[in-house]
């Protein structure tokens, strides 16, 4: 990659490194989004986290090149886990920003907030499968046709990490 890869606390002004990701087309094919409104919809979700310092930014050379957040809870009964959400440029993917993120948002959900699981929710084919299951993400549960595009359906798939 040639310059250091840094993970800091997302800060509002990285929404538009989001944006800009979720537009491309390669991107989004793996989020339940399709249209503008959903997209802004999603990011303002997303960036909401930032808030309690629930979000991580991976960034290098000072640019943005990758986020993930957890997706906090609203109810004392389910505070020992929650879902993270991830999406790294595709210009970075495969170059150790998605691992950094994972290792990272892990760590802070469990030390911040003092998880006991995590979960992802991702679309069966999703190419982040592998990498959650190096660190340790195992498939739970399966929901068959649960994503349909113009012509073909999509399951999700939904994976859990103890911490």
């Amino acid at each position: 990659m040639g310059e250091e890869l840094d993970i800091r606390y997302t800060r509002v002004f990285d929404v538009s490194y989001l944006r800009q990701w979720l537009q491309d087309p390669e991107v989004l094919r793996w989020f339940s989004m399709s249209s503008e409104q959903e997209i802004e919809q999603a990011i303002a979700c997303w960036m909401n986290f930032s808030r309690y310092n629930a979000s991580l930014t991976a960034v290098i050379g000072r640019v943005p090149c990758g986020i993930a957040t957890l997706f906090l809870p609203p109810y004392k009964k389910v505070a020992h886990h929650c879902l993270f959400k991830i999406c790294v440029d595709p210009k970075y993917q495969r170059k150790g920003v998605g691992s950094a993120l994972i290792k990272n948002i892990k760590h802070l959900a469990k030390t911040q907030f003092n998880f006991e699981s995590v979960h992802a929710e991702v679309f069966d084919g999703n190419p982040l499968i592998p990498l959650l299951k190096k660190f340790d993400f195992h498939e739970f549960a399966r929901q068959e046709y649960y994503v349909k595009t113009k012509d073909r359906y999509f399951a999700r798939v939904l994976l859990e990490a103890k911490l």
